[in-house]
């Protein structure tokens, strides 16, 4: 275990302000358009693995904007966000809130950390942490997980979803990125991935993984269960070249595990 001197300071909450939620982090374009109403495909492939039944309790670790206990609660379960950030239980209550009068489900949220959850133990059905544990440094990753361990009922289901794989970014992204140059595309692929898109990921990307060392991460906490690579739809047909190389790296092993993206796991406590 890492000494206490040792340990980096956790990322500060007020990197996470309303900009960030509107325009970087994940789904921030259909939450824009729609506010909360409708999930990006990233989003909405993770809440389904949940299979949220009307009468469960369901924890969202990370909650963000809310969008993921708006949905929760329309299916009649009773939903509970936690967040680091304030700005991020200010949207999450405004998302939540005409949903109160209308689903079953009941919702809360609240202003906390991960490391230390403000609920009794034994509680949730399900826990969600979605697109979070890339931002929590590997000692915080360790007391969040022990805490969500103690909140879950013996037969409850974690889920989460983490991105980027860590071997994409450290191994496959170079090549592509050499490929794109090849192909006089390479002022679109910067020399650091994390700078691809959303340059604050730089900032607040402290603990990226790859499906082994998640898998590790799970196991050592007292999970068990799967962990999974997948990746967002691809469209084929730009060069035959580029096609082809695509196609049988996202399907084959070893290549699918460096140039698949994102990393799913569905996991229960190991008794």
């Amino acid at each position: 275990m890492e000494k206490l001197e040792q340990r980096q300071a956790p990322v500060s909450p007020d990197l996470y302000d309303e900009a960030y939620f509107r325009t970087a982090c994940e789904g921030f374009d259909e939450f824009n358009e729609t506010e909360g109403q409708h999930l990006s495909r990233r989003l909405a492939s993770a809440f389904a693995l949940a299979a949220v039944k009307p009468g469960m309790k369901v924890l969202d670790v990370g909650c963000g904007r809310g969008e993921i206990l708006r949905h929760t609660a329309q299916l009649g379960a009773d939903a509970y966000g936690i967040d680091y950030a304030a700005v991020a239980v200010h949207l999450s209550k405004q998302v939540i809130e005409p949903v109160n009068n209308v689903a079953p489900g009941r919702t809360a949220v609240y202003q906390a950390d991960a490391k230390h959850l403000p609920f009794p133990s034994g509680a949730f059905d399900r826990v969600l942490m979605f697109d979070v544990v890339e931002h929590l440094h590997p000692w915080e990753l360790e007391q969040s997980l022990a805490e969500i361990r103690r909140v879950m009922k013996p037969d409850g289901r974690f889920i989460i979803h983490t991105a980027p794989n860590i071997w994409y970014d450290r191994y496959a992204y170079p090549v592509v990125r050499s490929l794109r140059s090849l192909m006089g595309q390479g002022g679109n692929y910067p020399k650091n991935p994390r700078n691809f898109l959303v340059s604050v990921n730089e900032h607040v990307h402290v603990n990226e993984q790859s499906m082994w060392s998640l898998s590790r991460t799970l196991r050592a906490a007292g999970f068990r269960g799967k962990v999974w690579l997948e990746s967002p739809p691809q469209s084929w047909g730009e060069n035959p070249l580029i096609d082809g190389l695509r196609k049988f790296v996202f399907r084959v092993p070893p290549f699918r595990w460096f140039f698949e993206r994102e990393v799913f796991a569905v996991v229960a406590i190991d008794r």
